[in-house]
């Protein structure tokens, strides 16, 4: 019997951001960046691969460590971090690794015999004359390797110019940047040019508002090229579509946001929202979109998630909902011990803002931390914070309790919709002052609960809890 799937689908314990997904010979691949548990700084891991088989999304396995950031030349004294890659199968059958280093102006190629590597260096990207491709910020690269054999590199990063004293200083793209590979996979035919634009190309264009900003990927789907990128909003990824792998992409919409704003017109996010990156893959006839998360209060411990998306006959793709079910194939069982490393929704009664990079809010907001590989909880839940898990199957009475550790008193009102102002709670838990090293079960309370919901806690008291699991069980 296969196991279920959480979100993140990755154990709580890994932080694989930037997921590029992958189906080679019969898995799937995640080609990502590597972040780690309370970090300060992206990506100070070396890459690691996972792969699950196609008809069992539940099976995660780890592949080791697929790159490391001393094996390409301009990194010897390993000064630099590895940032989002991608990985493509080229026409000799061999696997192509691309990839960046903070802010570094060159992409680099990497190449192994199998999918899950490991990779060995094989380039830089260059023209025919040697020269190595600088122009136009190279970062977050993506590949298409199209029907006919051609194979197209798309990167870029676009925001407004940006001065930032961690880094050098910045000359961002116009936009997505596009250019043809010769069959090396290295050699690039020409410069490259712009098929989408950035914030300040934007005007006119109909890309107003969610101009591209990083984070290119690209899939070729029903014969529409479709580019999935991280909008000037950074916490969502978008699309746009072609009928040309290089030129006359149109917008098309959001397909998720990490705090599912714009879902249904939202404008207040359900988590905290930070950047975002991944992209879209099909499995066993399911389309997919793959994204990531912020944990730990910051913007730089981030875990990857997915979620089932629609291709609609006319090609549009609905923005999606994030879940903690996101690869089960539908809602979580009704009954079993779940980790709060698990919630979906996390607020704090009042806006939370986006976080950036370089910013600490773990003494203000709540948040998922990792206290050791196995211990993961919502920490610091003070009086107005909302928690919740999406979506689990229900039927009949149901007995539910939370195991946490209290320096404070209260009240954990339990709903089956978003808590809003004059809603009745389906049950009520009391919290009482501990000893705050000490993990407690609550007395379990009986909630009737019948077909697919969702469960939110929203805790009104004095001081802070912090919860470790969610129990069903029946009655």
């Amino acid at each position: 019997m296969k196991k279920q799937v959480f979100n993140p689908y990755l154990p709580l314990h890994e932080y694989v951001p930037d997921g590029e997904p992958r189906v080679f010979e019969g898995r799937v691949y995640i080609y990502g960046s590597h972040d780690e548990a309370g970090g300060t700084i992206y990506c100070p891991g070396h890459y690691v691969s996972w792969s699950a088989p196609v008809d069992d999304l539940s099976d995660w396995r780890y592949e080791g460590v697929s790159y490391r950031r001393t094996q390409d030349p301009s990194n010897p004294e390993d000064k630099l971090q590895l940032w989002a890659p991608d990985v493509v199968k080229g026409t000799d059958g061999r696997y192509y690794l691309y990839y960046c280093f903070r802010f570094y102006p060159e992409i680099g190629v990497a190449v192994s015999d199998s999918p899950a590597g490991p990779f060995e260096f094989y380039g830089h990207i260059h023209y025919a004359d040697g020269r190595v491709l600088n122009e136009h910020l190279p970062f977050d690269p993506a590949v298409l390797v199209d029907d006919d054999g051609r194979v197209y590199l798309y990167y870029g990063f676009a925001p407004k110019p940006i001065f930032h004293p961690d880094f050098p200083p910045i000359v961002p793209s116009p936009g997505c940047m596009v250019t043809e590979l010769e069959a090396d996979m290295v050699t690039a035919k020409g410069e490259a040019k712009m098929c989408a634009p950035g914030v300040v190309h934007a005007e006119g264009t109909g890309f107003e508002g969610h101009a591209f900003f990083e984070a290119a990927s690209m899939r070729k789907i029903n014969g529409t090229y479709y580019l999935v990128y991280s909008s000037q909003l950074s916490h969502e990824l978008c699309y746009a579509t072609s009928s040309y792998p290089d030129r006359d992409f149109v917008y098309g919409g959001t397909i998720v946001s990490n705090g599912d704003v714009g879902l249904n017109g939202r404008t207040d996010a359900v988590n905290m929202t930070g950047n975002n990156h991944g992209g879209l893959v099909e499995i066993n006839g399911q389309w997919y979109v793959f994204y990531h998360r912020q944990t730990h209060a910051t913007e730089s411990s981030r875990q990857g998630c997915a979620q089932p998306v629609t291709i609609l006959p006319n090609g549009s793709v609905p923005q999606v909902e994030i879940t903690s079910c996101g690869l089960n194939g539908g809602p979580l069982a009704g009954a079993g011990e779940y980790s709060a490393g698990y919630v979906c929704h996390l607020t704090a009664g009042r806006e939370l803002g986006k976080i950036i990079f370089g910013q600490d809010l773990k003494e203000s907001l709540p948040h998922i931390f990792e206290e050791a590989e196995d211990l993961h909880y919502v920490a610091n839940i003070t009086d107005g914070v909302t928690f919740g898990w999406k979506y689990f199957a229900f039927e009949g009475p149901t007995k539910l309790s939370l195991v946490l550790r209290s320096r404070g008193e209260g009240v954990l009102a339990v709903y089956t919709g978003e808590p809003k102002t004059g809603a009745e709670p389906i049950a009520e838990i009391a919290v009482f002052a501990g000893d705050e090293a000490l993990w407690q079960t609550t007395e379990p309370v009986t909630c009737q609960l019948n077909g697919t919901l969702p469960i939110y806690i929203r805790y009104a008291g004095s001081g802070a809890l912090d919860v470790k699991t969610l129990v069903l069980s029946g009655k």
